[in-house]
């Protein structure tokens, strides 16, 4: 994929350039410049996918899960509304947190939990920008899930920063908060059918 690019601007014309990208693009705003980067890869997309489906068929439909949760697909999540815009590859809320949706595009409820998967294109603006911006404003839950190494890194925010809570590969059967009530298996994530 890629490397993403970044531009900074005046911060009254962020938004409205992020709202004018092309649809094969997702745009974020972080700590005043605006990142984009094209439609994920196949690895990418595959373990995204799997996983939401696996987390929200227990916690957002309550299938062989407890429910009272919203899992939902790159949310447009607002810290700042319309300045500081984070889009994580999936989120989480619970539902007495977050009673319903917002009827537009903007998230404004901090999440619960946030998961990015990430490629060698955006490793760096996770793992530094997104990871800091998540502490800043205080969700509580971040997954690293890495679909080239087969890698699931758990972080759990304690006394405003990160800590690891578990590291877990390949085909690894998982119960981590905060989805501690099922067992993810890992190896339904991974695909080799191309690079990212």
């Amino acid at each position: 994929m890629p490397a993403a690019s970044e531009a900074t601007v005046h911060a009254d014309d962020l938004y409205a350039q992020l709202e004018a990208l092309p649809e094969n693009l997702t745009g974020e705003i972080i700590d005043g410049q605006l990142h984009t980067q094209p439609r994920p890869a196949s690895p990418h997309a595959v373990a995204s996918s799997a996983l939401g489906m696996d987390i929200g068929s227990a916690y957002h439909r309550g299938r062989g899960g407890p429910g009272g949760w919203w899992i939902l697909d790159e949310p447009e999540i607002h810290f700042v509304r319309d300045r500081e815009v984070l889009v994580p590859d999936l989120a989480g809320w619970r539902r007495e947190r977050m009673p319903r949706p917002p009827r537009d595009q903007r998230f404004v409820v901090v999440p619960d939990w946030v998961c990015e998967v990430v490629s060698p294109s955006t490793a760096r603006k996770d793992r530094v920008l997104k990871m800091s911006v998540y502490a800043r404003y205080g969700v509580r839950h971040l997954w690293l899930v890495d679909p080239l190494a087969h890698t699931l890194e758990v972080f759990a925010l304690r006394d405003g920063s990160w800590t690891v809570i578990g590291l877990f590969q390949e085909n690894d059967a998982v119960s981590v908060e905060p989805f501690g009530e099922i067992a993810l298996e890992l190896g339904t994530l991974w695909t080799d059918t191309g690079d990212d």
